[in-house]
Order: C-alpha cells, then structure tokens, then sequence
C-alpha cells in the first residue's frame, strides 16, 4: 500500500499532534470545497436532479486525503445538511436539512461516503499516481454515486416510474457531461505529484530529505 498525498505531505510535522491537526483541517477543507461545488448547480427542466460539480469534488479530494479521512470529509458534509445548514446545491423545490436526504437527490448524497471511501481506498495503492488508472478509480467512485442515486429514485423517490424512469431522469441526462468533467479531474492528482517531484518516495525518505 502506498501513502496518499496528504500523508506524504504532512510527514514534515514535527510532532503527531500537529499532523493530526494538519489532517483534520484537510478533511474541513474536502468538506467545503463539496458544499462550494453544491452551489455551482444548474436545476434542468426535464429532472429533479440539478447538474454540479460535486461528484468529482468528492473524487478527487478522497484521491489526496485516502479512504478514511475521505469518506470523513462526506459524513461531515452530509452531517452539516442534516443540521440545517445551507450546504447542499440551492433548488427552488427541494427542501434544505434532512428532508433532502428523502428526496430524489437523496440516493446521490448518500453515495458519497462510500464513493470517497473507494477512490481513496484505490488512490492509497497508487492509483492516484498516474492518469489513465486515476480515471479507472474516478470511475469506480462515480460508478457508486450513479448507481445509489438512480435505484434511490426507481425505488423509493418515483417508484411509479420504475427503473427505466429513474435512468431517463438521473443517468442519461449527465453521464456524458460527468464523464467529461471526469476526464478532466483525473488529471488533478497525477499532475500534482508531478509538481511536488514526491511521486514514487515514501514519507519517511522525504522526512529525511526535510
């Protein structure tokens, strides 16, 4: 198994308390940055689920923290949702607080937790490091938020609509543009371990070199 970014970049703390410290605020930051992507949403017409940026903040931010801390950063997202606050994407017609968690974006939302848990599992054995199998964990991850989020809506939020009605409203109208985005975010994680010159050394050559 090898480190994940934040891991690597936090062996130059100087004492277990200040890389803890380090990780947490790396997980608030995850966290912000999925609730910031929430309100850069587009409502079309034709679906209840608005198009966002969510999914491949998810992604990519449990790539960098690792499966833990990265699906840490999602229960804590969708802890602040439940709680009232303005976090998840602003719609005209679905509720804030818990109640979101019961409508047809509920399947999606709930999905994160483990979908982070999967791109950061992969990521912590070297996924993260090159592109082409970055997409491959990217994929799996978005994989898991599809597939929670259309049989939440065949199942539960429009069962009167079935499966092939749950596909029409909450597959078909994104997989092309989140494949896109997609393709474009696996390049996050590759590109910085480039810039940082770190891929391929363990935490404690680099502890030396510090």
């Amino acid at each position: 198994m090898q480190s994940t970014f934040l891991a690597v970049m936090t062996t130059r703390a100087d004492s277990r308390a200040h890389r803890i410290a380090e990780q947490l605020g790396a997980v608030c930051f995850v966290t912000v940055l999925t609730a910031i992507a929430a309100q850069v949403s587009v409502p079309l017409p034709f679906t209840p689920v608005p198009f966002t940026f969510q999914p491949m903040v998810v992604l990519v931010g449990a790539a960098a923290l690792g499966a833990r801390l990265g699906m840490t950063s999602q229960v804590l997202y969708l802890a602040l949702g439940m709680a009232g606050l303005p976090v998840f994407a602003a719609s005209p017609t679905l509720p804030q607080g818990v109640a979101r968690l019961f409508g047809p974006t509920g399947g999606y939302l709930m999905a994160y937790p483990l979908a982070a848990f999967v791109a950061g599992w992969l990521a912590e054995r070297g996924f993260d490091r090159r592109y082409v199998t970055a997409v491959l964990a990217m994929v799996c991850g978005l994989a898991i938020v599809f597939a929670s989020g259309v049989l939440w809506l065949g199942l539960f939020a429009q069962p009167a609509r079935g499966l092939s009605g749950a596909l029409a409203t909450g597959f078909y109208p994104f997989i092309v543009a989140d494949v896109a985005k997609l393709l474009v975010a696996a390049g996050v994680m590759p590109g910085l371990w480039r810039l940082t010159g770190i891929r391929g050394r363990s935490p404690s050559r680099i502890s030396e070199e510090k």
